[in-house]
């Protein structure tokens, strides 16, 4: 706690404005991952940890979770953010993809999904956020 004794209030706020958007985009990536299971039915015998089988509804959650989670993080911290808006939302989306980098490692996947998701879903997110918190 020392620590933010000795920073300016406006980068104590920048910080607590990432740390925002990482937790509040992780608990919207959560959610939605769970409200995919709870409305997507699987088949019988279905491997959560091997998404190479997957029928293509299944895909559907997991990106509008990695999109939307790093949307609403970016968005969250350009918003709160006293300063450097854009470097703090486009923070979030690498954070994001850093997630996202680490799940290709862990879940095997098909090639045009992780293509799809590691393009679409963080970088580009993490810029729209941005604006989204401009026009707002």
């Amino acid at each position: 706690m020392g620590l933010f004794l000795y920073l300016p209030k406006k980068m104590i706020k920048n910080i607590l404005a990432f740390i925002t958007g990482v937790l509040l985009g992780m608990i919207v990536n959560m959610g939605l991952i769970i409200l995919g299971s709870n409305l997507i039915p699987v088949s019988e015998g279905f491997d959560s940890m091997n998404a190479i089988n997957w029928e293509l509804t299944n895909f559907i959650f997991p990106f509008l979770a990695h999109a939307l989670g790093t949307l609403v993080g970016a968005f969250l911290a350009a918003k709160i953010a006293n300063s450097y808006q854009l470097p703090l939302a486009m923070s979030i989306g690498v954070f994001f993809l850093i997630g996202g980098v680490t799940m290709v490692y862990i879940l095997p996947a098909p090639v045009w999904f992780i293509c799809t998701d590691l393009i679409v879903a963080y970088i580009p997110m993490g810029y729209l956020g941005w604006i989204i918190a401009k026009k707002v």
